[in-house]
């Protein structure tokens, strides 16, 4: 069984330099082991989905600007993600808020071909079917 995600939990870009946290705003009041619980909703890019230091994806327009300049040479730049859809898939019988829970199976995918992970779920008492 997947792990429960809450405010906290440690996230990972697949062309992110460093890892980012996870926030979650109170608004569905469900606590999770103290933190407010996640769901597939919480995708916000600088609201619950904070930059993961820096971008090395050459489909950041940034990024290519910048390897352009350089010659060729890759020139990882700010990140600054970019999620317009939810996570993927959640858990399919826990609903807050009438949205699925966010496990720690669970994946993001940002518009510059990263992909999200969680690598700590932020608690470690609660699991989801």
């Amino acid at each position: 069984m997947a792990m429960q995600v809450c405010m906290g939990a440690m996230l990972q870009c697949s062309f992110g330099a460093a890892p980012s946290s996870l926030v979650v705003l109170p608004v569905n009041r469900t606590l999770v082991s103290g933190p407010p619980a996640a769901t597939i909703m919480d995708f916000a890019p600088m609201v619950n989905i904070l930059p993961f230091g820096m971008c090395s994806s050459i489909a950041n327009p940034a990024v290519a600007a910048a390897t352009a300049s350089a010659s060729g040479v890759l020139t990882p730049q700010p990140c600054v993600p970019v999620t317009v859809a939810p996570w993927a898939p959640g858990s399919p019988t826990v609903l807050i808020g009438g949205m699925p829970a966010l496990n720690d199976t669970s994946t993001l995918m940002c518009l510059w071909a990263g992909v999200i992970q969680v690598t700590s779920p932020g608690q470690v008492s609660q699991m989801l079917p």
